[in-house]
């Protein structure tokens, strides 16, 4: 039942264990209802001669097929809410140290990725942007700052279990790490305009030895 792309990522094995649980208490739940909604509606059908009774709802065996399940809900939540909580700190809360810093800026309808070059520092002269591909080590962390120049896009990388709304006039950071070396798509989860459908990118995930000649290729200066 493994519906999702390979996943190539440190943490995408924790967004798919969270998946999963909510996939799985939701999914017992909703047959539970949807069978015993079908037996009512058979077994209390109407009937030549069966009068209907008036139900008012007030005693105690009543009142409990109100607030039994109320509680039930309430516990599968916070559990699920407890389990999110741990898997939102280790992708959202404090961001690992790294030496790869990347500006991703989406636009209608491309991705410009902007790599700061040797100096380190981003808008210099050794700065090199490269249109709809995102080259990075596997087994280092990767942060990428994210930026829109029009409409709100989406950062969408399904192998990496990452997606990220960008809005106009903010920058948000975020980080990934990549486990094996590859293509990967990068899609916009956001429609974007008429030409959302074309707004494709790819992440080329290089061995370490890979990604260092890539480097020396982009900067022979340095």
């Amino acid at each position: 039942m493994n519906w999702f792309p390979e996943n190539v990522s440190t943490y995408g094995a924790d967004i798919d264990a969270l998946f999963y649980l909510i996939y799985y208490i939701v999914g017992f739940w909703f047959l539970l209802t949807e069978g015993a909604l079908l037996y009512f509606v058979l077994r209390y059908r109407r009937r030549p001669g069966q009068r209907a009774e008036y139900v008012r709802g007030d005693t105690a065996t009543q009142v409990a097929w109100v607030l039994v399940p109320a509680v039930i809900v309430l516990i599968l939540d916070l559990g699920i809410d407890a389990a999110g909580a741990r898997v939102w700190e280790t992708i959202k809360g404090e961001m690992p140290e790294t030496e790869i810093h990347v500006r991703v800026t989406a636009k209608q309808f491309n991705w410009d990725m902007t790599y700061p070059g040797p100096d380190g520092k981003f808008d210099t002269e050794d700065d090199r942007t490269i249109e709809n591909m995102l080259h990075v080590p596997v087994n280092q962390p990767v942060r990428a700052t994210l930026r829109a120049t029009d409409v709100i896009h989406s950062f969408f990388l399904p192998h990496v279990r990452l997606k990220q709304d960008i809005l106009p006039g903010r920058e948000i950071d975020v980080w990934f790490t990549v486990t094996k070396p590859g293509e990967y798509e990068i899609a916009c989860a956001e429609l974007c305009g008429f030409g959302h459908y074309t707004m494709q990118g790819w992440l080329n995930a290089h061995s370490e030895a890979d990604y260092e000649a890539w480097v020396q290729e982009s900067w022979p200066a340095a």
